[in-house]
């Protein structure tokens, strides 16, 4: 063997081993993504497998490598040890991360001249039998801002997941060619990882209940049998992907102890919630205004006052009526206990605290209390506020902007020939359609703005701290964008647009707001429809 051959060997020999600690790192950080709030134990495995990457690759020359490994050691000391990693601490991280998934693309995937697209999304995995459906898919899935790819066969499928765990697996029963092939594929998939990854199952041939039970066994969320059009499955995938990440729970702790209150703040906080502590009941009703909480833990007897009467007081407010609330005291007797959940509470928790149980609780109550907000508050075709509640938000915006000297812009967006989409191609198809560009809008508006179906196909957008100029142009690029995603009705395809009319607010009632809204619509669709049209440009 010549000298040359040995250095090509050895090379070769770095190059797998710098590749196998990428994929060590890679695996760590999904651990730490999928769930940030226990992921505590593993900023160690994070910083010394990312030490180790940047050391082998340096052996070698592998520059790339080099700068990945660095940059994730540079973004750890956003995170504290010992504490799950706070929103910098992960935003740092996730940057970081993804420069070290650009360096370890196939080697086909950097022969492509276009540049980089920067997704919102963790992939999105696509096996299915028909790789023409599978590329269709990618295209519209990126359309949508996900974060997509289509494989081949079952080896790759499993390459690619061992480098990056997807957030969702849409899985054909027959994927490799055999009848079973794709099911026996994901049950070896889900053995490699520590958390379940959620699959999607197609299936055109087999919907017996023997393939049905395994492929729930597996980790299948859902099941299509027979097989249906792209617009369902990426509504389904949408379901499955954490696009919108949790917002953490407000809670208000109201305790006359100042060390059990910092006992309960630091407990929340390492919980990823939001805390707002208070040892003066009468402070209650300010604290209510600016915290607006979603749930609210009271201090059963204190100074002046007890608090069945705080929670009588709390109730007498109607946007608090449903808002849960947590008695807290050292008081053992059950029936004490029961009259004071009969006088406004909702649960009792007993001192000593366990941190678990009061966590565990308040993620329960949490949940549930989010949940009928959201039947009360959200239109239920789109999951975007309703009609009421979008005039809430933007009387509320109004009074935010006046209070900061800020712009505020309201849209109005119509789906142009509505109706002879639903003449034409029935109306779960319309339905659909309004279920497509809601979620186009979720994912191309900021966390900031308020989306709402203000009826009909007819959606409202209110955007904070926003220039008309700069609301025409990003509702303008949506717009453009939506108009060219392929909508499916059975084999036949399509494309919809829609027209859009932009107000900014000048300091008059919220009505008057939507009336010159409204009008700037009206504009757009005798414009021709299809077009983003300002109030300022056709006033009156």
């Amino acid at each position: 063997m010549t000298d040359e051959s040995q250095k090509e060997k050895l090379r070769q020999h770095f190059a797998r081993r710098v590749t196998n600690q990428a994929r060590v790192v890679l695996d760590t950080w999904q651990k730490i993504h999928a769930d940030p709030q226990a992921a505590a134990p593993f900023r160690g495995d994070l910083e010394a497998s990312a030490d180790k990457l940047a050391r082998y690759a340096s052996r070698f020359e592998m520059t790339a490598y080099v700068e990945a490994g660095k940059g994730i050691l540079s973004a750890l000391p956003h995170w504290t040890p010992g504490e799950a990693p706070g929103q910098a601490a992960v935003e740092a991280l996730r940057e970081a991360v993804m420069y070290l998934e650009q360096s370890t693309q196939r080697r086909s995937d950097r022969q492509n001249s276009e540049p980089p697209r920067v997704y919102r999304k963790t992939p999105v995995y696509i096996a299915l039998a028909s790789h023409e459906l599978a590329t269709r898919l990618v295209r519209q899935l990126e359309f949508f801002g996900f974060r997509a790819e289509a494989f081949a066969s079952p080896d790759d499928l499993m390459d690619a997941c061992a480098l990056h765990k997807p957030e969702t697996i849409l899985m054909d029963i027959r994927f490799g060619g055999g009848s079973d092939t794709g099911l026996a594929t994901v049950e070896t998939l889900q053995q490699r990882h520590d958390t379940p990854i959620p699959i999607i199952f197609v299936s055109e041939e087999d919907g017996t209940i023997e393939t049905r039970l395994r492929a729930s066994r597996c980790g299948g969320e859902e099941f299509f049998h027979p097989a249906v059009d792209p617009g369902q499955l990426i509504e389904k995938i949408e379901t499955y992907t954490h696009n919108n990440a949790i917002e953490p729970y407000r809670v208000l702790v109201l305790d006359d102890s100042r060390a059990q209150a910092k006992f309960m703040e630091t407990v929340l906080n390492k919980a990823g919630m939001k805390a707002h502590i208070i040892t003066d009941p009468m402070n209650i009703i300010v604290a209510l205004e600016e915290f607006n909480p979603e749930i609210i833990i009271l201090d059963m007897y204190m100074p002046g006052c007890t608090g069945m009467e705080i929670a009588r007081v709390i109730r007498q407010q109607d946007r608090f009526h449903s808002v849960p609330i947590i008695y807290l005291s050292a008081e053992d007797d059950v029936q004490k206990q029961l009259h004071a959940m009969s006088l406004g509470g909702d649960d009792f928790l007993t001192k000593p605290i366990d941190p678990k149980h009061l966590v565990a609780t308040i993620h329960n109550r949490g949940r549930r209390a989010r949940s009928l907000l959201a039947l009360m508050i959200r239109d239920s075709l789109t999951g975007l506020f309703n009609h009421t509640h979008t005039l809430y938000l933007l009387e509320q915006e109004m009074v935010r902007a006046s209070q900061k000297g800020q712009s505020l812009c309201f849209a109005m967006i119509d789906v142009d020939y509505f109706k002879k989409v639903n003449d034409t191609f029935g109306h779960p198809i319309g339905d659909r359609i309004l279920r497509a560009l809601s979620m186009f809008l979720k994912q191309r508006l900021r966390k900031t703005d308020h989306i709402g179906r203000y009826g009909g196909e007819e959606f409202a957008v209110i955007m904070p701290d926003t220039r008309e100029s700069d609301a025409r142009a990003v509702l303008n690029d949506i717009r453009e964008r939506f108009a060219e995603l392929t909508q499916t009705a059975g084999d036949r395809e399509f494309h919809v647009t829609f027209s859009c009319g932009v107000a900014r607010w000048e300091g008059e009632a919220a009505s008057s707001l939507c009336e010159r809204a409204d009008q700037a619509l009206y504009q757009a669709k005798n414009a021709g429809r299809n077009c983003v049209i300002g109030s300022e440009e056709h006033p009156g």
